[in-house]
């Protein structure tokens, strides 16, 4: 395979020492040089993920195309295995086409290396996505991680097995026992847990009794390790006799190995204070990543005031219960799979499941209301948030349907409608269809889905839909007297009659857009109209109208902060110049909105201006840099749906014959 100059994928640096697994690396650098499929099956906390990522870190350089993780762990929804691999690729959903079939366009011609983890609790999702990846890329391996084979053709088994254990007698010297996997692991973690741990003969007893009464699980080696900052070896090996005494009045032979890994984490949980065993329960409604300012708002109350969140967090961080992984320049925090089933049981015993759950959703609905309440102006911030907490607001909509409390599931699916337009378009309208069915939310609450709904139609240049559901828009917001929401729609609506190719209707959408966007004084409804009013122009070959909306809009979003907007009315005005021949003036006017576009993320209008610039670049004679463009523009093509293209397509066909 060929060998890159610069290592591609997203596989997380170790942030500690590999331990042992020799056999394992060996057997696996052998099988995956053949096999295209391999599962790695083992019982939770066994280090199928470590392995995996070890092995995938070793391999990742004979891929042309990297190694990428794909995490399972956090998502619930089966209908969204599709999108998290989309995620980990860096590949976004913004068009039309399906998750899976925009997967195998991109996968189809690549040397690459996924590791999917985490995959026992979605195989019927899982293994059959795998299946197809693999039919339709021959250059893709798949390395899984699972409690339980995919069960799929090709599939390579391979069992992880806990590390080796020592002898049960102590006979040995300190240099070999301290070879041993489980025992140095475990004085490797005490040592970094303590700063002061060391085998001794006075304490190798007590170790090996730990390792092997742990069952040599690295999970459970490590968070006994911990414990050494304040514990003897000895009164760590006591406790854990005390706790197994539970385990042993039946059948050793029946008891599965993860009840061993419960018993640890019961042993650990109740060494907590009674604070941080409380904000350790309710933890376990974050479904993904969660920051500081998540756990005061959620996981506070009268019991534990939000000035002790900080305390209790670091506590559980310190004690491995809860591990901080960085994004954005923010602290973040998440449970391991297991640690958070484990206090989800915890929040059912003590009776607390609803109220937390409830409080975790009006949480993140009221939260994203402020979003939308506060402008576009800090749309990058906000995408970034969203980027962190999209797991979180997945499982609180997948809860409003679950439990029938569809009216905060409306209103949050909506108020998150920007991180639809810009990441997931069809993961936006699979939620807002759900929420909107017939005899669900209460009519006089949809009229800002109902917008949502078919400004994504739009964007997927699917005009029946979305005709229909503006129209619904528009009739929801007349009778709730929602005025904003009714400029909108009717704007949105002339678009979808413009792109559906029915220019008197959208004329007469958007005469009344006009005089109901007069009456109000709010500057995002003025530029849904001046939009609507720009490209309903170009549409009709009306350069002034184009040039008169698109410089009032741009002039506005600028000033307001507005880069989304911003964007679009630089791309239309790009357009104009080159419907005008005028080439030289629609270049900067391109590349401000490829700047815009590449700080919001937002690929749709980086292909549309990626293609703009590399067709100028031709025009102009610059053969290597138009090369260079239209390629860049083809690979964000290939990461997304190409909706931009979609709408536009015309009018850049017309535009380059004009020039």
């Amino acid at each position: 395979m060929a060998r890159p100059s610069r290592r591609l994928g997203n596989l997380p640096a170790e942030t500690t020492s590999f331990i042992g697994r020799r056999r394992e690396l060996a057997e696996l650098r052998k099988t995956l040089s053949t096999a295209r499929l391999v599962t790695l099956v083992g019982p939770g906390g066994v280090g199928k993920s470590r392995l995996a990522i070890r092995i995938a870190t070793d391999l990742g350089r004979g891929f042309s195309g990297g190694a990428w993780l794909v995490e399972l762990a956090e998502l619930q929804d089966p209908a969204l295995v599709s999108n998290t691999f989309l995620a980990a690729l860096d590949l976004r959903d913004q068009g039309a086409t399906k998750p899976s079939a925009l997967l195998l366009s991109y996968l189809q011609d690549k040397e690459l290396l996924l590791v999917v983890d985490n995959c026992d609790h979605l195989l019927g999702a899982t293994a059959p996505l795998v299946t197809d990846l693999l039919r339709g890329a021959p250059g893709l391996r798949v390395l899984a991680t699972s409690r339980e084979p995919l069960s799929v053709p090709a599939e390579h088994v391979v069992p992880i097995p806990p590390l080796d254990l020592p002898s049960a007698h102590a006979g040995e010297s300190l240099t070999l026992l301290g070879q041993n996997e489980a025992v140095m692991l475990f004085t490797e973690r005490a040592a970094a847990a303590s700063g002061t741990f060391e085998l001794t003969a006075a304490n190798q007893r007590a170790v090996i009794d730990l390792c092997r009464r742990l069952d040599g699980l690295p999970l459970a080696i490590e968070l006994a390790a911990v414990r050494t900052r304040v514990l003897s070896a000895e009164q760590i090996l006591e406790r854990l006799t005390d706790r197994f005494g539970l385990l042993t009045g039946g059948s050793r032979a029946a008891l599965p190995r993860h009840q061993t890994l419960r018993t640890t984490i019961d042993w650990s949980h109740d060494l907590l204070t009674s604070r941080d065993q409380t904000i350790l329960r309710r933890l376990s409604v974050f479904a993904g990543k969660f920051t500081l300012e998540d756990v005061e708002a959620v996981c506070t109350s009268e019991d534990v005031a939000a000035a002790n969140a900080l305390d209790c967090l670091s506590s559980l961080v310190d004690r491995s219960l809860v591990m901080k992984e960085d994004a954005n320049n923010l602290a973040c925090y998440r449970l391991h799979e297991t640690m958070r089933e484990y206090a989800a049981l915890k929040l059912r015993e003590a009776g607390e499941e609803n109220v937390v759950e409830l409080r975790c959703t009006e949480y993140y609905v009221s939260r994203n209301q402020r979003a939308v309440s506060q402008g576009r102006h800090r749309l990058v911030e906000w995408l970034e948030w969203m980027d962190l907490e999209i797991d979180n607001i997945r499982s609180v909509l997948q809860r409003c349907l679950h439990q029938h409390d569809y009216e905060r599931g409306v209103d949050l699916a909506s108020f998150v409608g920007w991180y639809w337009v810009t990441r997931a378009t069809t993961e936006g309208v699979r939620w807002l269809d759900e929420l909107l069915a017939p005899g669900r939310a209460n009519p006089d609450s949809r009229a800002p889905a109902y917008f949502m709904r078919g400004f994504l139609a739009v964007l997927q240049s699917d005009p029946t839909t979305a005709r229909l559901t503006l129209e619904r828009a528009v009739a929801a917001a007349r009778q709730a007297e929602q005025i904003i929401v009714l400029s909108h729609s009717l704007s949105m609506s002339s678009i979808a009659e413009t792109i559906a190719g029915d220019r008197a209707a959208a004329g007469r959408l958007l005469e009344e857009a006009r005089l109901v966007t007069a009456r109000l004084d709010d500057l995002p409804a003025r530029l849904t109209f001046l939009q609507a009013q720009a490209l309903n122009g170009l549409f009709e070959g009306n350069l002034e109208t184009v040039r008169a909306a698109s410089s009032e809009g741009a002039s506005l979003s600028r000033a307001a902060g507005d880069l989304y907007v911003l964007e679009m009315m630089l791309i239309n005005l790009g357009m104009v110049a080159l419907m005008a021949g005028d080439l030289e003036a629609s270049r900067p006017l391109f590349a401000e909105a490829l700047r815009i576009a590449a700080k919001l993320d937002d690929r749709g209008p980086q292909y549309y201006v990626l293609d703009a610039l590399g067709w100028l670049a031709a025009s102009s004679g610059q053969a290597r840099l138009a090369a260079q463009l239209l390629g860049a523009a083809e690979v964000v093509r290939a990461r997304m749906g190409a909706r931009v293209v979609a709408i536009l397509a015309p009018l850049q066909g017309r535009a380059k014959e004009s020039a």
